[in-house]
Parts: C-alpha cells; structure tokens; sequence
C-alpha cells in the first residue's frame, strides 16, 4: 500500500504543467478547481496536482480532534520536562502561534495553549466551535498555566475568532472561584491589578493592527544593531499590541507586556514541516529568538536568576518531542550548512543555491545575537567549507557574488561582535576575498 501511495505521489508531482494553465484561466476570469491545502509528508496525494485553487480549512473547527489530541500530549511533555528540571511546574509560558503552522496542523499550537491553562473546545451540533471551558481542577489534576501567546500577524488576521475566543478564555480562568496556586492565570492578574496595570487579563500580542513583522530581521540583515538587548528591545516594541475582544484590536500595552515577559519560564515553537526549519530562514530568529531575548531582558530588569528555555516542537513526525533549542540549532548545522553533500547540492543549483547558502550565514549571526547561539566549530566549519575551500568558494563567487561576499561577511561580522574567535590567517584570507569580490561586482578586475 505504502509504494501504491508512493508512486501516485510521484505520478502527481510530474504534472506541474497545471500551474501555468491555472494562471491563464484565472486571468481569463475562468473556474479554477478547488482543492485542499496542506503539507504533502502530513497530507498525502489529496494536495496533489498543484495548479488547483486551494483553501485551508475552517477557522471554526479550530483546533481539530486530532490536533487536540496532539497538543495536549505536547504540552504534558514540556511540563514534565520543566517540572523535571526545577521539581515545579512552570507558572507562565509563551506559545508563538503562526498562521500557516496552524493551518497546516488544523491548530496543533492553539491546543498547546488549551492544554497548558487546562482548557477544551465546546461545540455546537454541526461541529463548530463556539468557545473553550476550563477543566475542572479536580480532573486536571495540576495548577493552571498561564501562557503569554505571540501571533504572527496572519494568524491574528485570519483567525480573529480564535484570538476573540482565547481572550475570553482567559478573563474566564482570572475569574474562576479557584485558589490562586492552582491558577496562576489568576494569581498574575491580581497581581498585575495591585500595580494598577490596565486589561491584566490580556495574553494575546502581536504587531500593531494591519502592520506585520519584527523589524528583527531587517537589522540583522542591514547590521544595524549594537548588541542583543537591543534586539530584544525591537521585537518587544513591534509585539506590544494587545488582541482581542471588542475594542481590544491592537491597544499599545507595553507594560503588561513587559510583566508578562519577565514572569514568562519557557518558549514554545511548533516547526510544521521539514521544509524549512530553525536554520533555514530568518523569521524564526527574528520572532522566536527575539522573544526569549525579550524575555530574558525583562527577567533581568525584574531582578529574576535565569535564563528562559525555548522548547522546539517538530510536529511532522508521529512522535511529538520537545527539543531544547540549543540542540536543535546544532542538528541542523551539522545536517546543512555543513553538510558537504548539501553544500554541493546547494552549489549546483547555481545562483539560487548562493543565495540559500548566504541566508543561512545572516542566519547564524541571527541567533547568536538574539540567544547568545556561538559556536566556534559552526564557524570554523562554515569557513573551511564555503571560503576555505578554493574550488567551492570559487563556483559561489561566479554564480552569485552577492551572496557570496555575505557569506564573507557573516563571517567576519561574527568575529568583530565576538561571536567567533578567527585566528588572524583567516581573518586575513577572509577580508582578501571580501575586497576582491567587491571590486569584482564593481567591475574591477583582479590579475
């Protein structure tokens, strides 16, 4: 049955004529086939041919049974695994909630945030979702957790009934006849009534209304930053804007934020597929990493020991295991960035193969400054594999210069911010063929 599958899958992805034929019909005002979206490892063949007009799912059914059924093992396991390191359960954790991920796991992070307050969807007769209850303590058989949750901006947007929903969620634990020790949702708001901040009750952030991003990234890309506090700093900036009810669609509440973050333990993010992971783009540094500086920044204003752990959640796989941060980044660089079968791979594909390569450099640097990640064996690695390597160096420079000389300069960037201790003969061959790259793409030519 698995090579049955296998070979319709092949057979559906040779016909990728129907895009272009798709596009044509589509500007001739003619009916495109529906189909559903999805990832293919997750899915299977029904995402199959490509060149359909696909929609995603019903916002309303949100989370599904299964993607319940997963979240709520997720969330367990990332409490035992604080519970384990400190012998207590964590009292606030922060989920990022990303549009895609959810749309193509059917709403696996939302279920991360039932399952940590100790919460369910209830249901009307066709199935939808009208809004979610708190489980009973007695059946919960643990303290309420209370969860800071940053959205992406396409989250907030398409699933503004989920985001209206959880926000009633939590005025409903802050509200609950339950001692505050097993309700920490409750315990912080009354705390944050007693310092007179306003809407204690609001765990749901994102960027202001309409706007999108963290601006983390752009600095990094463009080298525009002192150091990591100030990376932190942006990301909190551009993420104090609180969602809800009513009129709760992007209120400025910097200070709530700021007390959530500096009472936030751990971080949670969901990677949905194997396409692209931690390494691969820079919108994971940028949010995820940024966020655990912005929590650590807040820790340390508040006077509070410790660093906050992020909990990285590959959900493609059947098993759902929570991977330390850390160790993930390490996997990955061992497996790409220096992999030298995917460094040739990466090179044969040309200029695009430059480029991914150049990402993943700005990358790197990324998340040393947002989570203090450097390692000199990734440095070393990528310098002997992609500057070092004459043969290699040389196929980069011809097919993308550009890209090539950000290689170069990740390079020596990591090492004039510290991040890397380069010994002065490479530091030298590096700023040679940074120089010579240049005047290279300025049209200078080197005998």
């Amino acid at each position: 049955r698995r090579i049955e599958e296998a070979m319709e899958i092949r057979k559906l992805l040779m016909r990728n004529e129907e895009e272009l034929s798709a596009v044509v019909r589509a500007l001739n005002g003619e009916y495109i086939r529906p189909a559903p979206g999805g990832d293919l490892l997750r899915d299977g063949a029904g995402v199959l041919p490509t060149g359909r007009n696909i929609h995603a799912l019903d916002p309303y059914r949100m989370p599904s049974p299964a993607a319940e059924q997963r979240g709520k093992v997720a969330a367990d396991k990332i409490l035992e695994e604080q519970k384990g390191a400190g012998g207590v359960f964590p009292e606030s954790v922060a989920v990022t909630l990303w549009g895609l991920d959810a749309i193509k796991t059917k709403g696996e992070s939302v279920a991360i945030v039932l399952a940590l307050v100790g919460a369910r969807p209830v249901k009307e007769g066709t199935g939808r979702i009208v809004k979610f209850e708190l489980i009973p303590l007695e059946e919960l058989g643990r303290p309420r957790i209370d969860v800071l949750c940053s959205l992406s901006g396409i989250f907030r947007d398409t699933f503004a009934n989920v985001v209206d929903l959880l926000d009633a969620l939590f005025e409903q634990a802050a509200e609950a006849d339950e001692p505050i020790e097993m309700n920490y949702i409750k315990k912080h708001v009354q705390e944050l009534q007693a310092k007179g901040i306003d809407r204690p009750t609001a765990r749901l952030f994102s960027n202001p209304a309409g706007d999108f991003g963290s601006m983390v990234n752009e600095r990094v890309g463009n080298g525009e930053w002192e150091d990591g506090k100030e990376l932190g700093d942006t990301w909190a900036a551009r993420n104090g804007f609180s969602f809800g009810r009513k009129t709760e669609k992007g209120t400025a509440r910097p200070e709530l934020l700021r007390e959530l973050l500096s009472s936030t333990e751990r971080i949670v993010q969901e990677i949905d597929s194997v396409e692209y992971g931690l390494t691969d783009i820079q919108e994971y540094y940028a949010n995820t990493g940024a966020l655990k500086k912005a929590a650590d920044n807040a820790r340390e204003s508040a006077g509070k020991k410790g660093k906050v752990k992020v909990s990285i959640l590959e959900s493609f796989s059947k098993a759902v295991e929570p991977r330390d941060l850390e160790q993930t980044l390490r996997m990955e660089y061992r497996t790409k960035l220096l992999n030298p079968k995917w460094a040739e791979a990466m090179a044969k594909q040309g200029s695009g193969g430059a480029y991914e390569i150049s990402q993943r450099m700005t990358a790197l640097v990324g998340w040393a400054g947002t989570t203090d990640f450097a390692e000199d064996w990734v440095y070393d690695g990528a310098a002997e594999r992609y500057a070092m390597d004459e043969a290699m160096a040389e196929k980069l420079r011809k097919a993308n210069p550009e890209a090539f000389q950000n290689v170069l300069r990740r390079m020596l960037e990591a090492n004039g911010r510290g991040f890397w201790k380069a010994d002065e003969k490479t530091l030298d061959k590096l700023r040679e063929m940074y120089s010579q790259t240049e005047d290279e793409i300025e049209g200078v030519r080197w005998e």
